[in-house]
């Protein structure tokens, strides 16, 4: 726990003095022109919300330099605090927009706009009444809290909104203790399942502890009051004990010459609650209360600082991992060892490379990332990477000046819209208020005749935008309109939409379908002089139609082809051909005719023995290379294959030139791919069924489940023609929902 400290005076200080005292002190920190801009927003503050009170009992005005204080105290910029301090403002009074952007400049006042409408979007009681009250299921619940969170995060393209929104929630769940129970706890789990997880995935990990605590305190009272008395030292006295063991590591490691970078964090009372939870242990099993991350260039530097580590305090067997040499199923890469350090108190330490932490903060072994599993944004992945980056960069600077834009260059592929009762709607860019309709259910967007956005009536083909409120008007005589369907009228823009209405026309006229294709059909064979009854349920079965009724309808709708379903009903009717006699002396001949199975040339040799490589297994095209074994004939492997790559001088000798054969017809290559995905139920049979649609020979599968990310990676061995046959797989794979990487193993 940490008393929090701002630089305010007492509670019972008029707001002038307040005002007065906070911008006396701050000022040391900044220069002359900054804190005149402090001075003008902190007169905006008092003139537009002096006297308003809040739930907490603290005035407005205090609130504002509260928050503020705390984006002080993280270094952030003159724009970033003006912004904090105006925040609520906005049309009151004489402030409007134009005056704002004359005043503070057209940064502030788009920053203050974004986060009123965030204020709206985020505190819909005011307007959504009893409706918000909806219940949902678990699964329900849990996707629309994602949701929210990626429509916070893509409601504005500056990061330091957000930051100013995360700053105030940390003020507000510091202040809420006079709160009524029901109150506190309804504003500390909005905290834990919003608030801390942005804190979490924008990396500022100041916020998101303290965020957890607070939470957990409001929450399990008991559970964070039992930890923080069997915590003997206060978190500032655990601060300064892994100061003093980074002391003595980087003297260490200073000694025998090994450059590193080390940090550490003591473990906060959540992080605590959920590892117990976890693990079903109590808090004297847990041995990373203290913990420290060791970072070196090369993988031999982890294993020396791991020896240093080692050396200089004894290690707890048990509690060794090394995940260099056995990656996780994520590919999370780094060795973790506890020892009893320092005054007898157990310590973590975790050892890895800049590339490995990289891969664990940023790729998809990082636990936000694997939030993100469903693979369907990436523009929206890079967008929040580049937030990370911008606000990792800006810590080396004291003010947080001039690091380059905090504005993300990365467009997202989907927008995040709202129901009227405030739940979040997840769709492409581009998306209508029709295609809105079809998403929340079929027959809402069957019966669509209006829209309302934001409370305006819409044309159905406006483009939504993030954080629009849609609301559909229905009838209940109303049906699609065939002008849905036009591209060109830009009405529907996603696939599920289209396929419903198509799906709608298909079934109205159903019937006038199957009479024009059963007359298209009869005409024909009767032209054709075939009088024999055509078998159309077999051939239904095998064109994946369910019935003849089926098949007759698709015919009339112009789905099938006349003269497909013809030659094939021809074929159907001519009797089966029959085998011509072979004599054994023919037999003999064609036994004894060459293999032409062989897919690889061997250049300027003849009647090699080659096979496929199993560590790299090469399809065509990929440049190949022959390897001469002992006694196994020749195997073939892709030319950069990493055990190619690594022969020794002697052995790159037996290297002999190799390429693939002019055709192959027919013939199949095995390969591994591995498969990183959001653990959930049917996700195997989901990909297993997009190799059978694919007619993909399967081979093998293996999956290992990793509990602590709640993810799983597969492998699998199938069959593929060439590289565009497993390129065109792997995209497939690759939109199975759940699914975040897909590669070659």
């Amino acid at each position: 726990m940490v008393k929090p400290v701002y630089n305010l005076p007492e509670r019972d200080v008029a707001e002038t003095e307040a005002i007065r005292h906070w911008l006396e002190t701050v000022g040391v920190h900044y220069p002359e022109t900054a804190c005149r801009l402090l001075k003008r927003a902190c007169d905006w503050l008092a003139r537009c919300q002096g006297g308003q009170m809040l739930e907490t009992g603290e005035s407005a005005v205090r609130h504002r330099l509260s928050t503020t204080d705390i984006l002080v105290r993280l270094n952030m910029d003159t724009e970033t605090l003006s912004t904090a301090l105006l925040k609520g403002c906005l049309g009151q009074g004489a402030l409007d927009g134009d005056r704002l952007g004359s005043e503070f400049g057209s940064t502030v006042a788009r920053m203050v706009e974004d986060l009123a409408r965030i204020e709206q979007l985020t505190n819909p009681r005011s307007t959504a009444g009893d409706e918000v009250q909806t219940p949902m299921s678990t699964k329900d619940r849990i996707q629309h809290e994602e949701n929210l969170r990626r429509l916070l995060l893509g409601l504005s393209e500056d990061v330091r909104v957000i930051l100013v929104v995360l700053a105030e929630r940390l003020h507000l769940m510091r202040a809420i203790k006079n709160l009524q129970p029901e109150r506190r706890a309804q504003i500390a789990q909005e905290t834990q399942c919003l608030y801390a997880p942005l804190a979490n995935r924008l990396g500022i990990w100041q916020i998101k502890w303290e965020l957890e605590d607070l939470a957990l305190r409001y929450l399990e009272p008991e559970a964070y009051w039992r930890i923080a008395g069997l915590l003997a030292e206060r978190r500032e006295e655990r601060e300064r004990y892994i100061q003093g063991v980074i002391a003595v590591l980087e003297a260490k490691f200073a000694e025998i010459g090994l450059h590193a970078e080390i940090t550490g964090r003591p473990k906060h009372i959540y992080s605590i609650w959920k590892k117990m939870q976890r693990k079903g242990v109590d808090i004297d099993r847990i041995f990373d209360l203290r913990a420290v991350r060791v970072l070196v260039e090369t993988i031999a530097d982890c294993y020396a600082a791991l020896g240093v580590v080692h050396g200089l305090w004894p290690h707890i067997p048990e509690e060794f991992d090394d995940y260099i040499m056995t990656p996780k199923g994520n590919l999370y890469q780094s060795l973790h060892t506890a020892v009893i350090g320092p005054e007898g108190k157990a310590l973590e330490v975790q050892i890895r490379t800049h590339e490995m932490h990289c891969h664990a903060e940023y790729g998809v072994a990082a636990h936000w990332a694997y939030k993100e599993a469903r693979g369907t944004d990436a523009g929206f992945q890079q967008r929040l990477l580049g937030m990370r980056r911008w606000l990792e960069g800006r810590e080396e600077d004291a003010l947080g000046e001039g690091q380059g834009s905090a504005r993300s260059g990365f467009e997202p592929t989907h927008i995040y819209v709202l129901t009227p009762q405030y739940r979040v709607v997840e769709l492409p860019r581009g998306a209508t208020p029709l295609d809105f309709a079809y998403a929340i259910h079929s027959e809402i967007g069957h019966r669509c005749r209006g829209a309302k956005v934001n409370d305006r009536l819409v044309p159905l083909n406006q483009p939504l935008k993030s954080g629009d409120r849609v609301e559909i008007l229905t009838h209940k005589n109303a049906a699609p309109s065939r002008d849905w369907l036009n591209p060109q009228l830009g009405y529907l823009t996603t696939a599920r939409a289209r396929n419903r209405v198509r799906q709608w026309f298909r079934q109205q006229d159903f019937e006038q379908h199957l009479h024009t294709g059963r007359e298209l059909l009869e005409r024909e064979l009767a032209r054709l002089h075939l009088v024999e009854k055509p078998r159309l349920d077999e051939l239904a079965v095998r064109l994946n139609l369910k019935r003849s009724e089926d098949l007759l309808a698709a015919l009339g709708r112009g789905d099938l082809q006349l003269g497909q379903v013809v030659r094939q009903l021809q074929a159907d009717s001519q009797p089966p051909k029959t085998e011509p006699d072979i004599s054994p002396a023919e037999t003999r001949r064609l036994s004894a005719a060459p293999p032409s199975r062989s897919a690889v040339v061997i250049e300027g040799v003849g009647d090699l023995m080659t096979h496929l490589a199993h560590c790299c297994k090469p399809v065509p095209p990929e440049p190949i290379i022959g390897f001469v074994t002992r006694g196994r004939g020749v195997s073939i492997h892709r030319r950069d294959c990493h055990n190619i790559c690594h022969l020794e001088g002697a052995e790159r000798a037996r290297l002999l030139e190799a390429r693939w054969a002019e055709s192959s017809p027919g013939a199949s290559y095995p390969v591994d791919l591995l498969i990183l995905a959001a653990d959930r139920k049917g996700l195997l049979r989901d990909l297993t069924a997009v190799l059978a649609d694919a007619d993909v020979p399967l081979r093998g599968i293996e999956s290992q489940p990793e509990r602590s990310t709640e993810t799983v990676s597969v492998r699998l061995t199938l069959e593929v023609h060439d590289r565009a046959h497993l390129d065109q797989l792997m995209t497939k794979l690759g939109q199975v929902p759940g699914v975040s990487l897909v590669r070659r193993f």
